[in-house]
């Protein structure tokens, strides 16, 4: 009986889990991606075959195919004015949590974050708005993300540090060229026969 009752309460934390709505607003995602429940997505743009986890807030970004993101992460944002008198939002001209306002000073800075292909963000990182990850990195749980990372580069860390790489340097410019990410799905099921071996891949395709 507690090995069922387990079971049973997992399974409707499970079900009351993914009942709870998303908030996606100005977005384009590819039918083949998936959002999952509690994520805020505004202004952005998935490529095929990728995913969010649950809890994610990714503003104004354009994320690549086959990217993999976790549960609790955060992506892009918005800046308060620093060289202002105050940061304050009561000072500037558009809406925000607070209702008083003082002055509607103009201030808008968003910069755009792009996330390459086949790149996997760990649970609970942060990424800086305005920041570019290269094609095929990997940025680990918890990672604080404040600047580019190149790509096939591994990332861990506040501020988020390179500890090493997926491939050699010559590998991982072959797998840029390859562009594998935009083969038609007829080439991707040919080609996926061989991804347990990046060298294989290459070899076989002249790349």
């Amino acid at each position: 009986m507690g090995v069922f009752m387990t079971s049973l309460t997992y399974a409707l934390a499970r079900i009351q889990k993914k009942m709870r709505p998303n908030a996606i607003k100005n977005s384009i995602i590819d039918k083949t991606s998936a959002v999952e429940s509690g994520s805020q997505i505004v202004n952005s743009s998935f490529d095929r075959h990728s995913y969010c986890g649950y809890d994610c807030v990714i503003l104004n970004c354009s994320i690549g195919s086959f990217c993999s993101i976790s549960d609790q992460v955060y992506i892009g944002g918005s800046a308060h004015p620093m060289h202002f008198v105050s940061t304050s939002p009561v000072f500037l001209s558009h809406k925000d949590s607070v209702k008083a306002k003082f002055s509607r000073h103009e201030f808008s800075h968003m910069p755009h974050t792009t996330i390459g292909n086949d790149v996997w963000i760990g649970h609970g990182a942060k990424v800086r708005a305005g920041v570019t990850i290269g094609h095929g990195a990997v940025v680990g749980m918890g990672a604080i993300v404040t600047r580019d990372v190149r790509p096939y580069a591994i990332v861990v860390g506040n501020p988020a540090r390179e500890i090493g790489r997926r491939f050699d340097d010559e590998t991982a410019e072959a797998l840029t060229k390859s562009k594998w990410w935009d083969f038609d799905d007829n080439k991707l099921r040919d080609a996926a026969c061989d991804f347990m071996d990046p060298a294989m891949f290459l070899r076989k395709r002249s790349i």
